[in-house]
């Protein structure tokens, strides 16, 4: 498997992403964008990089900070993500270039693009195909919902998974009835799978060490939700050699 880093320019920011891709494949290949959590690019969201290629998908974990490095302490993150949750024109702008580098690969089919996300990383995945973006999926995982732009999803080209904790403090049922209301009046293709009993984060093993209440990895359901992703990627890209 070969594993890069790779520089690229968003909104007037140097980022770096890691591309994984298994170089023991012959052809042109799905390729999915994976955007971290809220605190940066860091092991989680590059060991999904590493699943799906070896999986036979080309993956890009994404940076959407800058530099490829994580976030020294929470705030920081808070301060980012606030300002775009008012106006994502910045995190849209960030998404969309770094698709184009996922896409540019010369082992990646630009016809059959999808974006997965954690956390906030979910958000932006949403944020990017609300732009139009030539997505077949857009995925995201204990995902905030909300938009300053609802308005938009008018625009999604693929299909959208949810996979959301019943208990997670972040996302309350009212968020996901919204979430619900704006995809449906768009017309677009959905699905949003509530794991009960399951709170934030729950797909990341390392959690726990934030010592934060309702953040808890949850096995059962981070593997329920990575195979509702399969099934998805199955139904629009067909079969991965």
């Amino acid at each position: 498997m070969k594993i890069e880093d790779i520089a690229y320019e968003a909104d007037g920011v140097r980022m770096v992403g890691m591309l994984a891709v298994e170089e023991r494949q012959s052809g042109k290949r799905p390729g999915v964008l994976v955007c971290h959590e809220g605190g940066g690019l860091m092991d989680h969201s590059k060991n999904v990089a590493k699943r799906l290629a070896g999986l036979g998908y080309v993956a890009f974990a994404m940076d959407y900070y800058g530099d490829g490095q994580p976030l020294a302490d929470i705030s920081q993150a808070m301060t980012f993500i606030g300002g775009w949750m008012a106006d994502p024109t910045g995190i849209r702008a960030r998404a969309t270039a770094a698709l184009g580098v996922l896409a540019g690969q010369p082992q990646t089919d630009p016809d059959r693009l999808a974006a997965i996300g954690y956390c906030f990383g979910g958000t932006t995945s949403l944020e990017l195909a609300r732009t139009g973006a030539n997505l077949k999926a857009a995925v995201g995982f204990h995902s905030g919902l909300g938009t300053a732009r609802p308005q938009d999803a008018a625009n999604i080209k693929g299909k959208i998974l949810t996979a959301i904790g019943c208990d997670d403090p972040i996302i309350p049922p009212e968020q996901r009835i919204a979430f619900e209301r704006e995809m449906t009046a768009a017309g677009v293709d959905w699905r949003m799978h509530v794991y009960g009993g399951a709170g934030h984060s729950f797909t990341n093993p390392d959690i726990g060490r934030l010592n934060r209440p309702g953040f808890a990895y949850d096995p059962v359901a981070d593997q329920r939700s990575w195979r509702a992703m399969i099934d998805l990627f199955d139904e629009v890209f067909g079969a991965v050699d």
